[in-house]
C-alpha cells in the first residue's frame, strides 16, 4: 500500500484481521459447535484482499492494461457480436454467464467431505487461480479480436496442439451445456411458478434492451430500477399464477421445456448482443447477487450452527454414498466451478471481449466476477452444512444405498455413522410441501432445504419454509439458465472459429449464412443429447453427466497453457508463474482423476471396471440398481464404456495440448525474437469510461473533459 494514508491502512487492516479470525476458528475447532458466520468471514475477507491487492498488481504489473488502446468492442462495433457495453451492464452479464449450476450444487455435493476441505479450495482456488485465469483469457482475448480459446491455442501454440485445443473445447462445451440444460429441465419441470416467472424475463430484458439503446441510451441506473422492480413484481406474479386457473397453462412436461429452451438458446445466440443477452442476464444478476447478499446477512442474523464435521471420514476411505473417490481429487473435481472453471474461459474469450470498453474493466469484469461466484459457493456450502447431517446423507444418497422409505433411509444412514428417524424425515418432507425428500440428489434440492432454513427464521417462520424452499429451486433454475444462452452463443463462436480455417468467411463471427448455420449446429448437438436424456434416464446427456467434472477442469488447463504460453511469448517470462502453477496444479489434479475414472479398479470410480461388473450381472441374469431391467444393464455398460473412452481421450488430449505448449514456450525462452504473436495492433481509443464499478474523481474529472470536447465538436460542426 504504497502511499496510503492511514485511515486505508487501518481499514485493511482490519479486513485482514476479520479474514484470519474467521479461518483460525474453522481450522483449529474440533469437537465444539461452529457458527457459519465465521465461514463467511473468512471468505469475505479473503476475497476483498485478493482483488485489492493481487488482482491490481496482476492487472498493472503483469499484464499492463492499456486504457489508450481501443478494445474490439470500438474498433469493430457492429450492434451484433461487438458492441461497447456499459461495464455496470457487462458486469452482470458476465458474471450471470459463468455462474451455472457448479457453484450451486458442487459445493454441496462436496460437503460430504466435511465443511473444512471445500471451503479452503473454494476460497484459496478462486484468489489464485479461477479468477487470475477468466481476468488472464479475457485480456488476452480482447488483445485478439475476442479471438475464441480454441483459436487462441491454433494461433499461438501452433496447428496441432490448436487443433487438439480446439476440438476438446468444443466437445467439452456441447457436454456443459446439455448437463446445464438437464439441470434447468429438472428443475422447472411441473413448476409454473418457475416457468411463469423465467419466462417474463425475456420481455422485460427485451425492454430494457431497446430502453438502453433506442429510448434512453447510457441511463443504465433509470433501467435497473424499471427492471428490478418488473423482474420482483415478476416472482410475486409467479406464486399467484401457480395457485391459479392460468398453472397448467403454465405446468410442462420436461419434452416441452427441451423444444422451448432449443428455441431460446438458437434466438439468443444470433440476436444482437444488446437486445436480448446482455440486458437478461444483467437483470438476472440482481437476482442472483441480491439473493446470495441476503442469504449471507441472513447467516450473520441467525448464526447458524454447522452441523456438518469439519472433516469426515469420508475424506480418507473415499467410500461415501455422495461420489466415491478420495479426497484428493475428487474434491478439487466436485467443486469445480466454485473456484476454477474451464467454462469461464470460453465465456472470456466469446461474448464478454467483444464488448468491454475499456481494457482497465478487465480487472473488475474477469476477477471480480469471479469472486462473486465463488461467494455463491461458500453460501451453497454453508447452506449443506447447517442441515442436518442424517438429512443431508438422506437427500444425496442414492436410492440403491438408502431404499425408498423412510424406515430404510433412516437405517442405512445410521449405519452411514449419523443418525435421522424416520418420523424426522418424513416432518422435514412437510415442512417444505414436498412428498419425500430421498434420494433428491444432484445438490440442488439439499440447497433449497438450507436456503429456507436460513430465510424462514428471518422472514416468515417455520411456516415459511415451503415458500423458501420453492422460491429457492426457482432461483436456481433462473441462475443456470443465463449459463445456457451465453454458453450457446460462445459454442456459436467457437464452430466458427473452427470452421473459419476451412472457409474464410467464418472467421467473421457476424456473417449471418455462418451465424445461422453454426447456431443451428450447436443447439441441435446439445439439444440432441437433453432430448435422449429427458427420455431415457440413463440416456442421451445422462450418459455423459459422470465425466462434467473433470471434462470442466480439463478445459481449465487448456485454458491456464494458454495463458502461461502467451506469458511467456510477450516477453512475461518472470510473471509465468502466475498461471504456471495453477496450471501445474490443475493438470495435477484432472489426470489424476482421469487416470482413476479410467483405470482404477474400485466399480464405483473406475468406468471400464464398473462396466464389467455390470457385464458380469448380466451374464449371472441379474439387475443391479440403478439399472431396473435387463436393457437397463446393457444400457449402463454402454454408458460406462463411452465414459471411460471419452475421459481417456479428453485426458489425451490436454496432454497434447500441455506437451506442444511446452515446447513453444521453450523455444520462445531460447530465442525471443522468434516468439510471433497474433495480437491485432495498438489503435487509439476515442471512449472514456471508469475501470472499476463507481467512478474515481480523476475519470469524473477526465469524462467532464470529454463531455466538453464532444459538445464543442458538436457545436462546431452545426
Amino acid at each position: 500500500m504504497r502511499n496510503a494514508n492511514p485511515r486505508t491502512i487501518v481499514v485493511w487492516t482490519l479486513v485482514a484481521l476479520v479474514g484470519a479470525a474467521g479461518w483460525t476458528v474453522l481450522a483449529l475447532s474440533r469437537g465444539e459447535e461452529v457458527s457459519a458466520a465465521w465461514m463467511v468471514a473468512a471468505a469475505v475477507g479473503s476475497y476483498a484482499i485478493g482483488y485489492r491487492f493481487y488482482s491490481r498488481f496482476i492487472a498493472n504489473r503483469v499484464l499492463r492494461v492499456d486504457k489508450t488502446r481501443a478494445t474490439p468492442a470500438e474498433r469493430l462495433d457492429n450492434g451484433i457480436d461487438f458492441h461497447p457495453t456499459d461495464r455496470r451492464v457487462l458486469l452482470g452479464h458476465h458474471f450471470a454467464a459463468i455462474a451455472g449450476a457448479g457453484p450451486l450444487v458442487g459445493p454441496v455435493l462436496a460437503a460430504q467431505m466435511g465443511y473444512l476441505p471445500g471451503t479452503i479450495w473454494i476460497v484459496a482456488g478462486v484468489v489464485l487461480a479461477g479468477a487470475v485465469q477468466d481476468m488472464v483469457v479475457l485480456f488476452f482475448s480482447t488483445r485478439r479480436d475476442g479471438k475464441s480459446l480454441g483459436q487462441m491455442a491454433r494461433d499461438e501454440i501452433g496447428p496441432l496442439g490448436g487443433a487438439a485445443a480446439l476440438l476438446a473445447a468444443f466437445l467439452i462445451m456441447i457436454i456443459l451445456l446439455g448437463v446445464l440444460a438437464l439441470v434447468i429441465v429438472n428443475a422447472l419441470a411441473h413448476s409454473p411458478w418457475g416457468t411463469f416467472s423465467i419466462g417474463m424475463t425475456l420481455p422485460i430484458a427485451l425492454f430494457m434492451g431497446f430502453y438502453l439503446r433506442i429510448l434512453r441510451p447510457g441511463r443504465v441506473s433509470e433501467v435497473t430500477l424499471i427492471g428490478v422492480g418488473l423482474l420482483l413484481l415478476a416472482l410475486v406474479a409467479g406464486r399467484w399464477v401457480a395457485e391459479s386457473s392460468l398453472a397448467d397453462a403454465f405446468t410442462l412436461a420436461p419434452s416441452t421445456l427441451v423444444v422451448w429452451l432449443v428455441a431460446y438458446g438458437f434466438v439468443a445466440s444470433v440476436l444482437p448482443v444488446w437486445m436480448l443477452l446482455a440486458p437478461r442476464d444483467y437483470l438476472s444478476t440482481f437476482m442472483k447477487i441480491g439473493t446470495v447478499v441476503l442469504l449471507a446477512l441472513g447467516v450473520v442474523l441467525t448464526v447458524p450452527t454447522l452441523k456438518m464435521d469439519a472433516v469426515t471420514d469420508f475424506a480418507s476411505r473415499g467410500d461415501g454414498p455422495v461420489f466415491a473417490g478420495s479426497l484428493f481429487p475428487f474434491v478439487f473435481i466436485t467443486i469445480a466451478c466454485g473456484a476454477l472453471s474451464g467454462f469461464h474461459a470460453l465465456i472470456s474469450s466469446g461474448t464478454t471481449p467483444k464488448m468491454v470498453q475499456k481494457e482497465t474493466q478487465i480487472r473488475m469484469i474477469g476477477y471480480g466476477s469471479m469472486l462473486m461466484e465463488s461467494f455463491v459457493a461458500i453460501m451453497a456450502m454453508v447452506a449443506a452444512c447447517i442441515v442436518d447431517p442424517g438429512l443431508y446423507f438422506a437427500m444425496n444418497a442414492p436410492a440403491g444405498v438408502i431404499g425408498d422409505s423412510v424406515q430404510s433411509a433412516s437405517q442405512a444412514v445410521a449405519n452411514l455413522g449419523y443418525s435421522i428417524s424416520p418420523d424426522q424425515l418424513k416432518a422435514a418432507a412437510d415442512a417444505v410441501e414436498e412428498q419425500t425428500l430421498l434420494s433428491r440428489t444432484g445438490g440442488a434440492p439439499t440447497l433449497a432445504v438450507g436456503v429456507s432454513e436460513i430465510f424462514s427464521k428471518v422472514v416468515g417462520g417455520s411456516g415459511a419454509k415451503a415458500f423458501w424452499y420453492h422460491f429457492a429451486i426457482m432461483f436456481e433454475a433462473l441462475f443456470i439458465l443465463t449459463a445456457l444462452d451465453a454458453g450457446t452463443r460462445v459454442g456459436r463462436f467457437m464452430l466458427q472459429d473452427m470452421l473459419g480455417n476451412v472457409y474464410k468467411p467464418f472467421r467473421n463471427v457476424s456473417w449471418k449464412p455462418g451465424m445461422l448455420f453454426a447456431s443451428a449446429a450447436v443447439v441441435g448437438l446439445w439439444g440432441y443429447f437433453l432430448w435422449v436424456g429427458v427420455h431415457e434416464p440413463l440416456g442421451g446427456i445422462n450418459q455423459l453427466f459422470p465425466v462434467f467434472g473433470i471434462s470442466n477442469q480439463l478445459l481449465a488447463a487448456v485454458a491456464l497453457t494458454v495463458c502461461t504460453t502467451l506469458l511467456i511469448k510477450s516477453g512475461r517470462l518472470k510473471w509465468a508463474w502466475i498461471t504456471g502453477i495453477p496450471l501445474a496444479w490443475d493438470v495435477t489434479v484432472t489426470l489424476t482423476a482421469s487416470w482413476q475414472k479410467v483405470f482404477s479398479d474400485d466399480p464405483r470410480v473406475g468406468f471400464f471396471t464398473q462396466a464389467e461388473r455390470y457385464r458380469d450381472a448380466i451374464d449371472d441374469g441379474k439387475v443391479l440398481p440403478p439399472a431396473k431391467s435387463m436393457d437397463d444393464m446393457h444400457t449402463v455398460v454402454t454408458n460406462s464404456t463411452v465414459d471411460g473412452v471419452l475421459s481417456a481421450v479428453l485426458a489425451l488430449l490436454i496432454v497434447v495440448v500441455v506437451a506442444d505448449a511446452a515446447r513453444v514456450c521453450v523455444k520462445a525462452v531460447r530465442d525471443p525474437a522468434s516468439a510471433k504473436l497474433s495480437e491485432a495492433p495498438h489503435t487509439e481509443s476515442k471512449l472514456t469510461a471508469p475501470a472499476g464499478l463507481f467512478a474515481t474523481k480523476p475519470e469524473k474529472e477526465e469524462a467532464a473533459r470529454e463531455a466538453a470536447r464532444h459538445a464543442e465538436r458538436s457545436a462546431s460542426g452545426s
